[in-house]
Parts: structure tokens; sequence; C-alpha cells
């Protein structure tokens, strides 16, 4: 397993490396005329959000110092961008400086993993990356539907699907599942090479099949790791119950899988030959060794039986014995209750916004994510990561910066105590910063995602 730490750091290098190798010669043909200082003159660089996922729009901004001509202000500035599939810098925008010297230009359309620098006629600024994911969708079997809850067993091997933006024919695509309680420890499942499956087509799709062995919680997401040209990029997360192919001779069915904190579920089935006959309801949580016997109920003339309804307060491993049977493992999911709020719905470019609420059961130090709607409108991805504190709740402070509307939403992965639970959605309104050089660099951890995880 790889060291998470080093796979971020090894991929932040060679980002940096293949932007400037890329665009070597036209740094030196733009850059190389004019020094980042001259005499008393200088410009500042600022690009934010420094991680984004592809199609989402940056601003970059900065200032010009008194030194420079007419005190900086009323001076052109033009910003220079460059990417791994566009080598080379050409010009990303215009714009002239304002009264006090600041200078702000928006950027819209990446794709791919960028380097931006800006410069008057005299002065350059230094070199700003900007990481970009590639927009990866993934789908498979409805999530959170009976019967068609997952089931081990090759016989109920599944076929994940999805689409990578921008295509990137040949990338491995790694399917992840999560199993840390904290709910951000991602571990390799299958990365299907078999048949070409787990690889990016030409036309940017994939195919991965799997067979399920464990039973349990299981959040499910995919990996794109396609070298330069875009970060390590994360799908959508779909979550599902996993449970044990039936024992025909005695079954075991849910009424309604998952269920959220405090909700009753029914657990019923048939017990074959087996008139009038006693059955044992057994339960246990993914934290205790052993099953512990919850309930006893009779079979009908038919054989058939229903339990009183349940209460899990925490997802819970369910089996049923009786008439010299035992059933399958049925997984119970217990979802997360989760409220959500936000500060305000309009802010300026650059200012942050709270986000808070309660998680019912509490676990402290669980994960929780901010996630912005992909730019397709389909989908969303995490922007900002918070915890669960010991009171039960969580803040998530995020400045935008980019003008525009932004839609959002809060979601607690889920774990083998609890599934995963998303809030209703913002709006967010970002307005233009009352002038340019009010504007303050990202703050670290500003923009963020889950780690790559085991890859």
């Amino acid at each position: 397993m790889r060291s998470i730490k080093l796979t971020a750091a090894v991929t932040t290098a060679a980002v940096t490396l293949a932007l400037s190798g890329a665009a070597a010669s036209a740094a030196v043909r733009h850059a190389g005329e004019h020094p980042r200082r001259s005499g008393n003159c200088s410009v500042t660089l600022n690009v934010a959000p420094r991680l984004i996922t592809s199609g989402e729009p940056v601003l970059a901004y900065g200032k010009l110092s008194r030194g420079c001509a007419e005190g900086g202000v009323k001076q052109t500035v033009t910003l220079y961008e460059s990417s791994v599939s566009s080598p080379g810098y050409s010009i990303a925008g215009t714009t002239t400086t304002a009264a006090g010297g600041g200078y702000e230009i928006p950027v819209s359309g990446l794709t791919t993993n960028s380097s931006f620098y800006a410069a008057t006629s005299t002065v350059r600024s230094v070199q700003r990356v900007v990481r970009v994911a590639a927009q990866v969708t993934l789908t498979g079997p409805p999530e959170g539907v009976v019967p068609t809850d997952l089931r081990t067993g090759r016989h109920n091997r599944v076929t994940f699907t999805g689409t990578v933006s921008p295509a990137d024919a040949g990338a491995q695509v790694i399917l992840q599942r999560q199993n840390a309680i904290k709910g951000n420890e991602w571990h390799r499942i299958d990365y299907g090479l078999v048949n070409r499956e787990g690889i990016v087509t030409k036309t940017g799709t994939f195919s991965i099949a799997h067979t399920f062995v464990v039973a349990g919680d299981a959040n499910i997401r995919v990996v794109v790791r396609s070298g330069r040209r875009n970060a390590p990029s994360a799908s959508n997360i779909l979550t599902y119950e996993i449970v044990q192919a039936q024992n025909p001779q005695l079954t075991i069915e849910s009424s309604a899988n998952p269920i959220s904190y405090g909700q009753t579920v029914t657990l019923g089935g048939a017990v074959a030959g087996a008139p009038n006959t006693p059955v044992q309801l057994l339960a246990r949580t993914a934290q205790q060794v052993g099953f512990t016997q919850v309930a006893e109920v009779k079979t009908n003339a038919s054989g058939d039986y229903t339990f009183p309804a349940q209460m899990p307060l925490a997802s819970t491993f369910y089996r049923v014995q009786g008439a010299g049977k035992r059933s399958a493992v049925l997984y119970e999911g217990v979802k997360f209750v989760l409220t959500a709020s936000v500060s305000a719905t309009t802010v300026q470019s650059g200012q942050p916004l709270e986000f808070s609420g309660t998680v019912t059961p509490g676990e402290t130090g669980h994960v929780v994510y901010l996630e912005r709607e992909n730019a397709s409108g389909l989908g969303f991805h995490v922007i900002a990561e918070g915890s669960v504190t010991a009171a039960s709740t969580y803040s998530i402070v995020h400045a935008f910066y980019p003008v525009g509307t932004d839609v959002v939403r809060i979601k607690i992965p889920g774990g083998p105590l609890n599934g995963s639970t998303d809030s209703q959605t913002f709006t967010i309104q970002v307005n233009p910063a009352p002038s340019p050089e009010t504007l303050m660099p990202e703050a670290p951890g500003n923009s963020s995602q889950p780690p790559e995880g085991q890859v």
C-alpha cells in the first residue's frame, strides 16, 4: 500500500515538472523578457482555487507595487497560461489595474493541470499552478432499493461503468471501498485489467466488474490516475448494503434497507417445511464479536415468519435460525441523520462562509464533506472537509473566489457503524470583491479532496 502523503507529494512534484518542461521555451520567450522585479516595481499573482474539477473556473488576482509606473494604477496586466494539453504559454486574459493597484482576471474552461504567470510591460510575477481533477462519474446498481441490495458470491457479480472528462485514453481506473470508521480511508478492491476493464477508452468511458465477498456497508468509488494530465480524480460515491446470498431453506428479508437513525425495520422470511416452528433472530454490529438473540417467534402454517419491528441504532448484521437451519447474514444499514445550514447564501469573492450542523449519532472525528455540483450539472465532488466534534456538531469554513453561482451540499460518508447521508442543496451567489487588492491568498486547506487511498 502506498503512502498517501508520499503519493500526494509525488503528484504535486510531477505536475510542477510537467508544466515547467512543457512550457520551457515559451516561459523563456515571455517571462525572460521581463524580470520579476524592476527597481521598486513588482507584480504579485494568486490563483484560486488551487485545486478544481474539470470545467470549473478560477480567479487570478494580484497587485502592482507603488514603485511601478503611475503608482501601479491603470497599468495593463496580462495573464499567461500553459497546460499539459497545450504546451507553451498563451494569453488567458488582460485587464487594467484598479485605483489601489489591484487586478483580477477570471479564467474558465480549465480541463488539465495548468500553470500561470502575470506580466506588465516591465515585470512579471511568480508562477502559480492549478491542479485540475477530471470529472469522473460512476454508475452501478440502484442505491438503497430493496430487494436489489447487492449480494456476495460470483453469481452476483456486479458491473460498474462510468465516464471521464476530459477523456484520457489509457488512464487506469481503480475501484475502491471505504472501510474505516472515520469515513476517509479507501482500499482498492479491483482494478480490472483483464479484457481492458478498468482502462479509460478513447471516448472517455470505463467498465469494471466486481464480485463482493464481504457483507456490510459499502461506500464505492473509483479513482482515475492519469499521470501528468490531471490530478488523481475521484468519482462520486455509491452507497450499498452488501448481504450474503440467500439460503433457500431459510430466507431473511428486510422491509427497508437502509433506514435512518431512529427508524424501525421489519424482518421476515420463510422456513422450508417448518410450519408452527420457533425461530430466533440474532444480531450483532461491526464492533461486536458473535451474535446475540434479540427476538423469537413461531412460523405460521406455511412456514412464514415475521419478527416485531426492530430499531437498530447502528448498522446491524442479522441472522435467523430455527428447525436446524440458519439463514444468510442480512446487513441492515442505519444512516446518519444530518442537519446543515450556511451562514449566508450571498457572499463577496474571497470571503469565507461557514457551513455547520449536527450529526446523529455523533462519531467524534468522522469526516464531513462540503461538495459542489459538477459543471455538467450531474453529480457532486468534494471541495472541502471537516469533522464531527465531541458535541456531535461540525463546521466547515470555505471561501469561494470565482464570481457566479455555486450549488453545494454537505455529505457525511458512511462507515461500519452508520451509512452516508446528504443534506439539502444550497445555492451560493458569489459577487465581486469591493476592490481587487482586498483579495487575500487562498487559505491552506480551503480547497481539498479526500485522500487518494490505496491504488
